[in-house]
């Protein structure tokens, strides 16, 4: 039983690097183009992000849906917003959603690498 205890442990210390990694993937597929290493007009920059203020960077004219929002951008938060966009905040730009919920939660995995 211990064994299988240390097993599953392991498992589980290896399954975030490598959702990460799928993470890494699917962002270069689906939201390089608007989340860039810097802000843009499309989109802000998504480093740091994990666990700040939402809305909150200065290099960024966030809509007025995200504006309203209270709060960190935490796995729940990042995992709510990519579900639905719109039904997150009411008014975002961000109109593309990713309805899987593993897709999204390997995303997340990877936006919380981002420095």
């Amino acid at each position: 039983m211990r064994t299988l205890l240390f097993a599953l442990a392991a498992v589980l210390a290896c399954a975030a690097p490598a959702a990460a990694a799928d993470g890494a993937k699917l962002f270069a597929l689906q939201c390089k183009s608007c989340h860039g290493a810097k802000s843009t007009p499309m989109g802000p920059t998504l480093s740091g992000v994990f666990g700040a203020k939402i809305a909150g960077r200065s290099d960024y004219a966030y809509s007025k849906g995200l504006k309203a929002k209270t709060g960190t951008w935490s796995a729940e938060n990042l995992d709510a917003y990519l579900a639905k966009p719109a039904g997150f905040a009411p008014g975002t730009r961000m109109l593309t959603a990713v309805p899987d919920a593993a897709s999204r939660a390997a995303l997340v995995d990877y936006v919380r690498t981002l420095k």
